[in-house]
């Protein structure tokens, strides 16, 4: 036996039904402190706060650099005198 059954209710109506939990609120509040940290957060995306970041490494991670290449440039010369 095989029958179909066809409802023609909304959203809200259907949840009531199956005795499922309004979560409007929950998703009222959540996009809500989604909005605030977006907004928040846009500020760090500007020229001058980049700037200011990246600035703030600027003196350690531009020597921590030049160690670097210059540890990796002996290395390679090393390496071909040595044959």
């Amino acid at each position: 036996m095989k029958f179909t059954v066809e409802a023609d209710c909304t959203p809200v109506e259907a949840r009531q039904f199956l005795g499922l939990p309004d979560v409007t609120p929950l998703n009222e509040q959540m996009v809500k402190e989604m909005s605030s940290r977006m907004s928040g957060n846009m500020s760090l995306l500007k020229p001058e706060e980049l700037m200011k970041t990246w600035m703030s490494f600027g003196g350690q991670a531009q020597e921590q650099f030049m160690r670097m290449m210059t540890s990796a440039a002996a290395g390679g010369l090393g390496a071909t005198t040595s044959r």
